[in-house]
């Protein structure tokens, strides 16, 4: 019998436990930059250099923070699960866990992106990216990351993973924002659905969903122990 599959939605509330700040706690700044100057399509045509600036700063952010418990425990699922991990965030926190199926809907910090082509994507880990420096295409890089405004080519992809779950579970994220916000709307009504964050999201009300009111650290683990040991269970 094929191991069933859990497909995991995880956003900014999971790497916010490593220490990387998010916007939606700071009144829409990061570390003192305006959201619409540094995430939106407008803002790069405006100041790119603004842009720049503000993303080799949370590269390097990204490269000095650390799994948690929460990345950790969601490794461990693949030992007795399919997993596929669907995330909104944009560091590499999941995959140095170990995570071997990971979805970024919004791009990766580590990548860059020729201005034109959103397809030609070149990996520079934790170096900067400057004015001047130009893609295959011969256009300007850019970080490689799905900004407000933009297409997110990832979407149609993490939508059918989704709609193929036997599980689904929401970690670290409102799923206030579109499309994103739209995927478990692909989840087949049958199965199991569980959502962690310690307050009361606006998710429990839609029928059918469990909620564990803690933080990613404490829930993940407690909720990966519990599916393991009932799946081994079941095979016995």
């Amino acid at each position: 019998m094929p191991n069933k599959k859990i497909v995991v939605l995880t956003g900014a509330g999971v790497s916010a436990e490593s220490g990387l700040s998010t916007f939606r706690d700071s009144g829409g700044l990061w570390d003192g930059f305006d959201v619409n100057e540094v995430a939106s399509i407008d803002g790069w045509h405006k100041k790119p250099q603004k842009v720049l600036d503000f993303y080799n700063l949370r590269r390097i952010q990204a490269a000095k923070a650390l799994p948690n418990l929460a990345h950790l425990h969601l490794k461990k699922l693949e030992e007795n699960f399919e997993v596929v991990i669907v995330t909104q965030n944009v560091d590499d926190l999941h995959e140095r866990a170990g995570s071997s199926n990971v979805i970024h809907l919004h791009g990766k910090l580590s990548e860059a992106r020729s201005e034109v082509d959103p397809y030609e994507i070149i990996e520079i880990g934790i170096n900067n990216i400057n004015i001047g420096d130009i893609s295959k295409d011969g256009t300007q890089l850019r970080p490689a990351i799905v900004w407000f405004g933009e297409m997110v080519p990832m979407i149609e992809i993490a939508a059918h993973e989704v709609s193929t779950s036997d599980i689904l579970i929401v970690i670290g994220t409102s799923l206030a924002v579109y499309p994103a916000a739209g995927l478990i709307h692909y989840a087949k009504n049958e199965i199991r659905k569980i959502i962690i964050d310690p307050s009361k999201p606006e998710l429990i009300s839609l029928s059918g969903w469990e909620h564990i009111p803690k933080r990613a650290t404490e829930g993940v683990p407690e909720l990966v122990n519990d599916l393991i040991n009932t799946i081994l269970n079941e095979r016995t």
